[in-house]
């Protein structure tokens, strides 16, 4: 008979980080890290297709909350401040556990280029969630991938920067910051030199 526990994906994600930074990502199998969870290897494949998708649940919503917020932001509001509301629904899907859980799972995936790989997968589906949003309002797909491609280079990055950070500062705030740093840094690269001839 089958073992049921509630939360059995957070069960199965603690398990397998413990094996993986204890055995290795590659040393470890799908059936170590339903028995450390106290399921059954049946219900591991019940809820992700591998292991390796154990580290990358949530990526599904995460499309969803990126795709919605453009959508929802105001009809008056600019690319970039719809832009901004996606950029910060993502981050209040973040709670302070996932700040630890970000700390365990880095040196993980930097030990695997298969999950270098699918965490690239990842950030590549939430960038198409956002151009493809933001390509709706504006009318131009390539102004829409600049936006999502700046968007999601400071969602990822903010996000790295909380995760290793001491302070108790918002994720939001830290990625509306590095975004609005991001912005004007672009601004100022592609501005006319004050000594280039006209």
């Amino acid at each position: 008979m089958a073992r049921w526990e509630p939360d059995a994906r957070g069960r199965l994600l603690r398990a397998a980080l413990e094996l993986f930074a204890e055995r290795g990502y590659d040393a470890t199998t799908a059936a170590a890290i339903a028995e450390r969870a106290g399921l059954t290897k049946t219900t591991l494949f019940r809820q992700f297709a591998d292991k390796r998708e154990i580290l990358f649940q949530g990526q599904a919503d995460s499309v969803r909350v990126a795709d919605s917020a453009v959508r929802a932001a105001p009809a008056g509001a600019s690319a970039l401040e719809a832009l901004r509301e996606a950029l910060a629904a993502l981050c209040d899907g973040h709670t302070p556990d996932h700040r630890d859980t970000g700390r365990r799972i880095a040196p993980i995936v930097a030990t695997s280029p298969e999950l270098q790989e699918r965490a690239g997968a990842k950030r590549a589906s939430i960038a198409a969630a956002l151009q493809g949003a933001l390509a709706d309002r504006t009318g131009d797909v390539d102004v829409a991938g600049a936006l999502a491609d700046l968007g999601v280079r400071a969602y990822y990055g903010g996000f790295d920067e909380w995760v290793v950070g001491d302070e108790d500062v918002p994720l939001r705030e830290v990625v509306l910051t590095r975004l609005d740093r991001l912005v004007a840094g672009v601004g100022g690269a592609l501005a006319p030199s004050a000594g280039r001839r006209r």
